[in-house]
């Protein structure tokens, strides 16, 4: 028998001869001249002189031998470095891209897509960047286990913001009841109070647009609620409480000789605070009625009050200090409120310009914990709490016609003659509008009212919902801007 034959090394056809040109080298002359080649190869050969190599060895390539060069250099070539590299090393390669790219990398393959969907650090960190707001606690819920992955948050998130620069992300309503003007409005958990000059105040579920109660009550200048009750402040000089289920006033606060402008309250401290045309800041015992303190100081009529609640140390106050915001046209006076509730004049906030004479502050004061903000005809100022410097002056046009409905770290909404805009705090840039009917405007700022304002903040992880602006209009009814239903 041929010895090719015998050692495995013949194609297996018949040889006349009986020798197999097709046997090739002896095994150990092969893996001698193998070494050679390759040792010239790599240490003797330029890189022109390799690629022509390969190319006259290629074009000597029968079938066989391109099918096997095919397959492994696939192998070599399209090789996959997220399959190879430990998930923590991938991850981090990951999070150097930006979203649309990621997005653009989901598609390579499954594997590709399986990975990237699940690196949860880089689609956390990006819906942070793009604006998602956690302060509600939803981050426990993107991790449970209930299936919620940060890309789907982050896709969510995306949705809403381009909603809202293609103004498509309202819807407007009208409540109709009232048949005389209304001058006060106030937005509590999903409901609306009203107060009118029909000498009624009313009660409407935002997400029905019914009116779930009506009470007859004096004049109304401003309002505050709750689940029980409802306070009034009139242009009668007096204050007023009153119970939704019975209709009945719980308690009269008699003692300024100017029209009511501005109340809050607090159940926690059982005080109430109010604010009038008698230039006077009055403190009352919510429950008792009782008048506690006159503050004043004021040159101006007394347009807003806030009770608010510090929540870090700073040179003037404490952690857990409560304390009273006053405001006039001209100057925002802060007053410490004591455990005896006694109350002293701490900080006045005045204009961040020499030339006072014009300038005026106008509705609506906010506070955050951390930053005071105000609308002026000079634009939107924003203080800091801890050291109350000016921190930001957002100009816009026409500052004399714009007021300011709620501050946040993301975004500002703003009411101007005709519509509702939203601005990115940061750039100041309009990020949307929404066009408006004709709306009443007091320079009290009692008769609009922003909704729930935490998106501000930036957007939930999920759909946004309920109010987000409310005002009167001339027809006495109440024009509602929501956000729209995922449903439409």
């Amino acid at each position: 028998m041929d010895s090719a034959y015998a050692n495995g090394n013949c194609c297996g056809h018949f040889h006349k001869n009986g020798s197999c040109s097709n046997a090739g080298m002896d095994p150990g002359q092969f893996e001698k001249w193998l070494n050679g080649l390759s040792r010239t190869f790599v240490a003797d050969l330029s890189v022109d002189q390799k690629g022509a190599f390969l190319d006259r060895v290629i074009a000597s390539c029968g079938a066989e031998q391109l099918t096997h060069l095919s397959t492994h250099l696939e192998g070599l070539l399209r090789r996959d470095f997220l399959k190879l590299l430990p998930p923590e090393l991938g991850n981090y390669l990951l999070s150097w891209l930006d979203p649309q790219t990621l997005g653009r990398s989901c598609r390579v393959s499954k594997h590709w897509n399986k990975v990237i969907a699940e690196c949860d650090e880089v689609w956390e960190r990006n819906c942070r960047i793009i604006g998602y707001n956690s302060s509600e606690g939803s981050d426990d819920e993107i991790t449970s286990d209930n299936g919620m992955r940060w890309k789907a948050v982050y896709k969510t998130v995306l949705n809403q913001l381009k909603k809202l620069e293609d103004e498509s992300a309202f819807d407007s309503k009208t409540l109709q009841g009232h048949t005389a003007r209304v001058y006060a409005l106030n937005y509590y958990h999903g409901k609306i109070a009203s107060g009118s000059d029909d000498l009624t105040v009313r009660l409407w579920d935002v997400a029905s647009g019914q009116s779930l109660k009506v009470l007859d009550t004096h004049s109304c200048a401003d309002l505050k609620f709750d689940d029980k009750k409802v306070v009034t402040a009139s242009f009668d000089s007096t204050v007023a409480s009153w119970d939704w289920d019975t209709g009945k006033r719980l308690q009269h606060f008699v003692g300024h000789t100017g029209a009511v402008f501005c109340i809050d309250y607090s159940d926690a401290l059982q005080l109430l605070v109010s604010g009038s045309a008698d230039m006077a800041v009055c403190m009352w015992d919510l429950v008792g009625g009782a008048l506690l303190h006159r503050l004043t100081g004021h040159t101006e009529w007394v347009t807003q009050v806030l009770i608010g609640w510090c929540s870090v140390n700073t040179e003037l106050f404490q952690a857990g200090d409560a304390i009273i915001f006053s405001m006039d046209k001209v100057e925002i006076r802060l007053w410490s409120l004591a455990d005896d509730q006694s109350c002293s004049l701490t900080k006045i906030i005045s204009y961040p310009s020499e030339q006072i004479h014009g300038q005026t502050f106008l509705p609506r004061l906010q506070f955050n914990s951390e930053v005071i903000a105000c609308a002026s005809d000079i634009g939107v100022l924003l203080w800091s709490f801890r050291t109350f410097e000016l921190l930001r002056r957002i100009s816009i046009a026409d500052c004399s016609n714009v007021f300011l409905l709620g501050s946040g770290s993301k975004f500002t909404l703003l009411l101007d003659a005709n519509s509702l805009h939203v601005l990115d705090t940061h750039s100041q840039s309009v990020v949307s509008s929404w066009k408006l009917p004709s709306c009443r405007k007091s320079k009290r700022g009692s008769n609009f009212i922003a909704g729930d304002v935490r998106w501000l903040n930036g957007i939930s992880g999920q759909n946004e919902n309920g109010l987000v602006f409310a005002a009167s209009t001339p027809d006495h009814s109440l024009h509602m801007v929501c956000w729209r239903s995922e449903n439409r």
